[in-house]
């Protein structure tokens, strides 16, 4: 079969020649262009070519190019503008329907506006091969899927699958090589992050004590309470031993029974990371990244990707190819 741009470039090809009575060029009732050309030339953000984009900045001017047009290919007019055209419109060129190219167009922008079913599956396939070689583009290079753009995207959902089983004191600390500006900027985005994941919590129920965050919470105000009940029992011994008493415990040696304290009680701090084996982790995220390649298969990241550009890129239908391909290889030595 001949496609539509095989046909154009075979006509391109071929040297031009003098239409001839018997060679009319396909054309229609000058009552429908002027209909159609009417109703487009008020559509905003119309598509023109660069060259002609100077003169289509109003209605008239639009109506104009798009009446020329119609009047001199209408193929080029179908390809370029029969998506922006009505069902009812479209019969308007049956009659030129005995044209390959018009036909072609024809039959295109009908199966688009009402597929039959197995139009509709084919599609489908198509779409879901499209957006597969697309993410193989994406586990292969970039950090679409990392960790860490997984978790900003879902960070409930990664909470749930790994982050819960992490240190989350780490995610604050200081990196090697990281300015202090920069460790505060992700310190801003991780409390956000913490807030999304607090507030999915509430939504669902979950139990205040169960929150993410409360860890560290409930850490910081055991310190408060540790050091309280300390300066309590310094002030109690210095009024029972006087300044005798205070000059036992130096300044120099209380800061460094403060610090070695905070420095234990850190060190000690549980993390709930520990509870699981490498191997349960590891499994653990990649059962949260099947699901997010799941989500973006099914069209769930359109918040972040424009799924049109990815499920319209005919080169990806390469990529699928060379795939099957190197399936049906595959099969066939291990058949023989």
């Amino acid at each position: 079969m001949i496609t539509v741009r095989e046909s154009r470039i075979r006509r391109k090809v071929m040297p031009e020649t003098t239409t001839t009575s018997s060679e009319k060029v396909p054309t229609m009732s000058s009552e429908a262009m002027e209909a159609i050309s009417d109703r487009l030339s008020q559509l905003e953000n119309l598509y023109f070519p660069r060259a002609l984009l100077s003169s289509a900045a109003n209605p008239s001017q639009r109506k104009s190019l798009l009446l020329d047009l119609l009047s001199r290919d209408i193929a080029v007019f179908l390809e370029r503008y029969g998506s922006k055209l009505e069902f009812d419109e479209l019969k308007e060129f049956d009659e030129l329907k005995d044209d390959y190219e018009i036909n072609w167009h024809l039959n295109h922008l009908r199966s688009v506006i009402s597929p039959t079913t197995e139009e509709l599956r084919s599609r489908s396939a198509k779409i879901k091969n499209r957006r597969l070689g697309y993410m193989d583009k994406l586990m292969c290079g970039g950090n679409y899927f990392s960790e860490d753009a997984m978790r900003e995207r879902e960070p409930y959902l990664h909470h749930e699958y790994v982050g819960k089983f992490q240190d989350p004191s780490g995610r604050s600390m200081a990196r090697p090589g990281e300015r202090w500006s920069e460790t505060l900027m992700r310190r801003s985005e991780e409390a956000i992050l913490v807030e999304k994941i607090r507030g999915e919590q509430q939504r669902l129920g979950v139990a205040q004590r169960d929150w993410v965050g409360n860890e560290i919470e409930q850490q910081e105000e055991e310190e408060e309470e540790e050091d309280d009940e300390k300066e309590e029992e310094r002030g109690a011994e210095a009024e029972e031993n006087g300044e005798a008493g205070l000059s036992s415990h130096p300044p120099e040696a209380f800061n460094n029974v403060h610090s070695t304290s905070v420095v234990q009680s850190t060190s000690l701090w549980p993390s709930e990371g520990a509870s699981i084996s490498e191997a349960e982790m590891q499994d653990q995220m990649d059962q949260f990244t099947h699901i997010m390649q799941q989500k973006f298969l099914s069209g769930e990241d359109h918040q972040h990707l424009d799924y049109s550009k990815i499920d319209e890129d005919v080169t990806l239908d390469d990529h699928w190819m060379r795939e099957a391909n190197h399936d049906a290889e595959e099969k066939y030595f291990a058949d023989v």
